[in-house]
């Protein structure tokens, strides 16, 4: 009796022993798997979609191209700042090594905006960022192509058929002067054709060139719109005349306490015209393009929850994209026309007179 108390004594202590050990290195295990993990995180760079997204859409001083194995393919532009304390510097982007670096007394914040070290000093950028350069590119192409284009007309005339490019140009610039030009502007549409036509073209070049990887969205470009509607609000003032604004501070026909609510909201309606062409294109451009940069994410967003996900995921991502795409195409050309056609509907408006009402 008393050798079975004595085994069971020492099953007892053998058994404790072993669940302590045993616990102990289960405890140690969790923990270094925890490091381990851990660890990879802070190796591993988070994907951020929103600030991949933001930085496709936003100005930039560099046309980004692509990163590969933590190298960045860019091309730097020009970077020219003027400060009291320090007068004019130029030099190129490159300098900064992708907001890494600091070059003498700037920085370059996440968000694109060059900072001095010295916040005291107040900074005035006139850089030439992708936006700037893109529109001189564009204007650069819209021009020789025109100009080309004309060229051929003056040494053939009219009696010889269009080649080339001027054999594509020539049914658009048909189409905008009947269709935008004289259905809304009657008689007096050659006037106005050389804006209306400036105009198209000017915004159907931005948004095609936008659509090729690596080019800016200088169309998704508030400020860029904005312009583009100011000059359009300015076309329509200078072409309005007495009736026009008769119309919008005296509304005929209508009841002398309606007046004072109509007229504020006629008012208002010269302005909010010309904004809504801008929101317009505006959202637009930047619309299609998120949901490109969207569908390529989606890819390694699933990549990153599992490799088997991101592979299989990647080819409806790349269908949807493909898709969208030719869809941006064909919204490059929408757009641009309604920019166009509005602006001719707004004019017409304004240099609508008394007897034209009539003959409506």
């Amino acid at each position: 009796m008393m050798f079975k108390k004595h085994l069971k004594s020492l099953l007892v202590l053998a058994f404790s022993l072993f669940v302590v050990l045993f616990s102990t290195s289960l405890i140690a295990q969790e923990k270094a798997a925890d490091t381990n993990i851990e660890a990879k995180k802070e190796e591993e760079p988070t994907l951020k979609p929103s600030d991949l997204i933001m930085e496709h859409i936003m100005d930039n001083h560099e046309f980004h191209i692509a990163e590969i194995n933590g190298q960045v393919i860019a091309i730097p532009l020009p970077v020219i700042l003027y400060s009291q304390q320090k007068g004019v510097s130029v030099f190129m982007s490159s300098k900064f090594e992708h907001g890494k670096a600091i070059y003498n007394g700037y920085t370059l914040s996440e968000k694109g905006v060059i900072e001095a070290e010295d916040k005291s000093e107040q900074v005035f950028d006139f850089s030439l960022t992708r936006n700037v350069v893109q529109m001189i590119l564009a204007l650069a192409l819209l021009v020789y192509l025109v100009i080309g284009a004309a060229k051929k007309y003056q040494n053939g005339g009219v009696k010889v058929a269009p080649t080339g490019f001027q054999n594509a140009l020539e049914p658009i610039i048909t189409f905008i002067r009947d269709e935008v030009g004289k259905s809304n502007l009657g008689h007096k549409y050659e006037r106005y054709m050389p804006y209306l036509l400036t105009v198209f073209f000017f915004i159907l070049i931005n948004n095609i060139i936008g659509l090729i990887p690596g080019t800016a969205n200088v169309t998704g470009n508030i400020a860029f719109t904005l312009v583009l509607a100011v000059i359009s609000l300015l076309v329509i003032l200078f072409s309005t005349n007495g009736h026009f604004w008769l119309h919008i501070f005296w509304p005929p026909g209508v009841p002398f306490l309606v007046k004072f609510i109509l007229i504020p909201v006629e008012l208002l309606g010269v302005f909010i015209k010309p904004a809504a062409l801008m929101i317009r294109l505006f959202a637009n451009m930047v619309a299609g393009h998120i949901v490109i940069t969207c569908f390529i994410l989606l890819i390694f967003i699933f990549g990153a929850m599992s490799n088997v996900a991101g592979w299989g995921f990647s080819p409806v991502s790349i269908a949807f994209t493909v898709f969208i795409y030719f869809i941006e195409i064909l919204v490059a050309f929408i757009q641009a026309f309604i920019f166009t056609n509005l602006t001719a509907v707004f004019i017409g408006q304004a240099i609508e007179g008394a007897h034209d009402e009539a003959h409506h």
